[in-house]
């Protein structure tokens, strides 16, 4: 009932005549990036282990597969309930173990078999546009630069193109920071320091695979640090009547510091941030 409330609430507000002057204007791609970031609201509210925020973005993050349901509609597409079928069509091949015969010992024995279920329903597609199958296929690009790198790189690993562990990558990664280093004291341009910096973070993508890190976690919560410590400094300046702009460089590092003391963090106070 309340999946049939939402669908009639939507085609309200797309209504030719009578329905919102924004929700009529849109489009797949105006709406795309409002769906990308209600997916990020949710893994926010998942990360703050906040469940009330949850079922909210949650409703955020529904609407907007209504809402591309619905522009599909109108153009005689594809609707709601064909997204609802072919998902369901989807799970129950992929779990041949919960809605057939099959039978699978453990988490990992599952894990191993769906991803041998979506490598043969890729290679199908790649048959039937005409074109070899490669391990790659299937890596959207519009996953975050990060996210992707780690895809790309563990659908290669499947097929034995990785390094042993670790402590390779690691080499990898300084490796890398010894070009980077040596262009940018060579005053090389613009595009060869983005090259070398991409063979950087590409590196270390996958050395945070190998460590079992999700890079993107990993750097939203470099964010989060950075933000906290950053305010307790306009805070501390504050209280003195002060601005940032006020401050010196050295004066800010202290205040840097106190913030992370203060957390209990160690360390010599600095991380990967200025000053």
């Amino acid at each position: 009932m309340e999946i049939a409330r939402l669908l009639e609430v939507m085609a309200a507000l797309r209504d030719p005549e009578r329905g919102c002057p924004w929700d009529r204007a849109q489009t797949f791609e105006t709406v795309a990036p409002y769906t990308i970031e209600e997916a990020y609201e949710v893994a926010d509210a998942i990360e703050r282990g906040d469940l009330e925020a949850l079922r909210e973005e949650l409703g955020d993050l529904l609407f907007q597969v209504v809402f591309h349901a619905r522009m599909a509609e109108e153009q005689g597409r594809f609707a709601f309930g064909d997204v609802v079928a072919a998902i369901v069509d989807k799970l129950v091949r992929r779990h041949p173990h919960v809605f057939g015969e099959a039978q699978v010992r453990s988490a990992e024995d599952q894990r191993l078999a769906w991803e041998a279920h979506k490598a043969a329903e890729r290679e199908a597609k790649a048959r039937a546009e005409g074109r070899a199958p490669s391990a790659l296929d299937g890596v959207s690009v519009a996953l975050p630069a990060l996210a992707r790198a780690v895809k790309l790189q563990r659908r290669a690993a499947r097929v034995g193109f990785d390094w042993a562990g670790p402590e390779p990558v690691l080499a990898k990664v300084k490796e890398e920071v010894a070009e980077l280093e040596h262009e940018m004291r060579a005053g090389a341009a613009r595009a060869r320091l983005e090259h070398e910096l991409g063979d950087l973070i590409m590196a270390c993508a996958n050395l945070a695979r190998h460590l079992g890190v999700d890079p993107e976690a990993a750097v939203r919560k470099a964010n989060a640090r950075f933000e906290r410590r950053f305010r307790a400094v306009e805070a501390a300046l504050a209280a003195q009547g002060r601005r940032p702009e006020d401050a010196t460089l050295e004066e800010m590092d202290a205040l840097w510091n106190a913030a992370k003391a203060d957390e209990g963090t160690g360390g010599d106070g600095r991380d990967a941030f200025p000053p």
